[in-house]
């Protein structure tokens, strides 16, 4: 964290190299991400309701509590991992602390709604399908800009890269 607050990232390209690859991983994680997800649905929500709820045309079952709690074990700690570490790095664009803020909050809201919508979909009530539409919508959004903002931050011109919500310097 000393090399992103002192502005020394600027200067160690090592350190940049691994955000860069990081950002590359993520946006293959973020390809696949979509690929899974318009393997089982699409964006209109019937086809939401038909995944968790089941067909008797298509002859497919609802989605089992088991199935679920499995699936949203591993994507609530690996979402929160992935998550972590992108917004991590936001902490140190220089943007204003609303606008990092923003960048923070939205992805995690966004991965939660994405992952809480299917539960509410089979659990609660159909209309939850546009939520789940929203969700994944928004958390692929947010994880484009999070990888962008990541890239445009190691590749920016200045050697400044930290700002505070008032333009101060950092601690000397």
């Amino acid at each position: 964290m000393r090399f992103v607050i002192t502005g020394e990232w600027r200067r160690n390209q090592l350190l940049q190299a691994i955000v860069v690859l990081y950002c590359i991983y993520v946006g293959l994680l973020w390809v696949t991400n979509a690929l899974l997800y318009f393997q089982k649905m699409t964006l209109a929500p019937g086809s939401v309701v038909t995944y968790y709820l089941g067909s008797e045309e298509l002859f497919t079952e609802p989605r089992s509590f088991q199935g679920l709690l499995e699936i949203s074990h591993f994507h609530l700690f690996a979402m929160g991992m992935l998550l972590l570490v992108l917004t991590h790095l936001v902490l140190f664009v220089p943007a204003s602390n609303r606008v990092k803020a923003w960048l923070v909050v939205v992805p995690f809201a966004s991965a939660l709604l994405d992952e809480g919508a299917g539960w509410l979909v089979r659990f609660v009530h159909p209309l939850f399908a546009w939520a789940k539409v929203a969700g994944f919508l928004a958390l692929q959004g947010s994880l484009a800009v999070l990888v962008g903002v990541s890239l445009w931050a190691v590749f920016r011109g200045s050697s400044q890269s930290y700002q505070s919500g008032e333009g101060a310097a950092p601690p000397s």
